[in-house]
């Protein structure tokens, strides 16, 4: 199934260099694009997107508050939203995932991973670059001499929370650890309901603050 995509920049040069990154993707099509938060909702309440790629700063409506205008109580069409941005600040990170975005991107993040978080949102998965991963996340680490606590984890699924701790992708994962990325995903799947989170972004956390990142 083709996965449709909104772009929502206020660079055309940005908007026109993604668009031609997604273009070469079989799987993904940009249906339409964006150049400001308000002209965002109303492109995305007139073609109903699978996913927004949705910038911070922007004129007439920030990104932040245009995720919070997809997202609101009641709406009819409730796309998946990936903030990118060249901003790499802590609060933005933390308002984006509070406010229920799927993703969060450096606008240096590269073609691949700029694809591979599409197909992540689509699939209701929280992809985000890794050196903002990695940064944010120290924060929950113990220090080195604390015990890890007791882990519900088997000794492979130990293996893939700690490189989702690391911000690698699915298909990195696999690659490290020798397995196709169906596997990652059932891995991925059975550590989410034993730890009781919601997606990779939360394992990550529980895995730095277990102590098990290390």
């Amino acid at each position: 199934m083709t996965i449709r995509v909104l772009l929502a920049d206020d660079q055309a040069i940005v908007r026109t260099g993604m668009a031609m990154i997604l273009a070469a993707e079989d799987d993904i099509e940009v249906v339409a694009q964006a150049a400001d938060g308000v002209d965002a909702i109303q492109q995305a309440e007139r073609h109903r997107p699978d996913v927004v790629l949705m910038d911070i700063r922007m004129p007439r409506l920030n990104g932040i508050e245009a995720l919070r205008h997809l997202h609101r109580p009641g709406v009819a069409h409730t796309p998946k939203v990936v903030m990118v941005t060249t901003f790499d600040d802590d609060e933005y990170v933390h308002q984006a995932l509070r406010h229920g975005a799927c993703g969060f991107l450096l606008k240096d993040a590269g073609p691949r991973l700029l694809a591979e978080a599409v197909r992540s949102a689509a699939s209701g998965e929280a992809l985000i670059s890794p050196s903002i991963t990695v940064r944010l996340l120290h924060q929950f680490a113990r220090p080195a001499v604390a015990a890890p606590r007791p882990s519900p984890l088997s000794q492979r699924e130990t293996e893939v929370a700690a490189l989702v701790s690391r911000g690698h992708t699915n298909t990195e994962i696999g690659a490290a650890l020798h397995i196709g990325t169906g596997t990652v995903k059932t891995h991925l799947t059975n550590i989410q309901a034993k730890l009781g989170v919601r997606n990779r972004v939360e394992i990550a956390a529980w895995t730095w603050e277990s102590g098990l990142a290390r």
